[in-house]
């Protein structure tokens, strides 16, 4: 028995993709050309607001929703989800003096967002209207209106919430990143906002992964190279940090400098043969980046020096890549 698809010719499917995205993309470029005029005040306001961000919708607007509050509150701005029919059953104690609520609907006129809207003009509570419908209830009550430009969805009996889902959840990615430039919210802040999964592993720092001052493989200027093998070998990283007489690091012998001065290499000293100026990492530096520094360069060994350029520890790639940091 074949199935429905077995009569639509694989390139006929590539083409709705194109279709689909294309259309998206346009309504994308038309949104970005007609930024909504209420968008610079509605940001004002999420930037004063006192409490949190309650953000709700319902159907696909109430997932775009769950969306936005989430990107809200992973950035920098509190935020959280309150489903609206839930709302008309005691989850509007969920809302309180000094939030903002942004509401979703497409139409603008979910009826299940009534209860929410009346509680709203009942305790004063700003209200941020998304809708694609300027003359809707929904944006005639909201303090703040974002509307969505006109655009057909791209479901082919215009129906299925597609196009207007697609403006709506890129519309609330342009507020939430709009705050966190405001709020100077940086790459090290979402560090304790993602302490787990790829992110945060990506927003550890160096001193958190690095080998401490007891392991690192660290020898003077004056050591004769018979020892400093041996403190090599005995630290198993490959390498041994070079030190000038004031604790700073002066160079750092590798096993390739070992080939290059094989002869005679018992009779001379650490400080003779070490490449000079090595590549350092200091402790707060985020671990992806110092992984991103050993790729570029390849090597596998980095030495942690502080302000002074003394070494306080050392970082092996297998460090990061342990962690998770890639």
């Amino acid at each position: 028995m074949s199935s429905p698809s077995d009569s639509l010719p694989q390139a006929n499917l590539s083409a709705v993709a194109t279709r689909v995205l294309r259309l998206e993309a346009a309504a994308l470029e038309t949104l970005a050309g007609a930024v909504p005029a209420d968008f610079d005040a509605a940001a004002a306001a999420l930037l004063a607001a006192g409490g949190r961000v309650v953000v709700s919708g319902i159907g696909k607007s109430g997932h775009i929703a769950r969306k936005i509050a989430a990107t809200f509150a992973s950035t920098g701005t509190p935020a959280y989800f309150v489903h609206p029919a839930e709302a008309s059953h005691g989850d509007l104690g969920m809302i309180s003096e000094g939030d903002l609520c942004l509401l979703l609907s497409n139409s603008g006129e979910t009826a299940e967002l009534g209860d929410i809207l009346a509680y709203c003009a009942r305790f004063s509570i700003p209200v941020i209207g998304m809708s694609s419908r300027a003359d809707s209830t929904l944006m005639r009550a909201a303090t703040y209106r974002l509307t969505l430009p006109p655009a057909p969805e791209a479901c082919p009996n215009g129906m299925a919430p597609t196009t207007s889902t697609t403006m709506a959840l890129a519309l609330g990615d342009a507020l939430a990143v709009a705050l966190m430039e405001a709020r100077g919210f940086r790459a090290e802040d979402f560090r304790g906002f993602h302490p787990g999964g790829k992110l945060g592993a990506r927003m550890r720092r160096v001193d958190e992964l690095m080998h401490g001052a007891d392991s690192l493989p660290l020898v003077s200027e004056a050591t004769e190279m018979s020892e400093a093998l041996v403190v090599m070998s005995a630290k198993g990283f490959g390498i041994v940090a070079v030190t000038a007489a004031d604790g700073r690091l002066a160079g750092i012998v590798t096993d390739g400098d070992l080939r290059r001065h094989m002869d005679g290499l018992l009779t001379r000293t650490a400080g003779a043969i070490a490449t000079p100026d090595p590549v350092t990492v200091a402790p707060d530096t985020l671990a992806a980046a110092a992984l991103a520094e050993m790729n570029d360069r390849a090597i596998s060994v980095l030495i942690v020096v502080d302000a002074a350029r003394r070494p306080v520890g050392v970082l092996h790639i297998h460090d990061c890549l342990r962690a998770g940091v890639a």
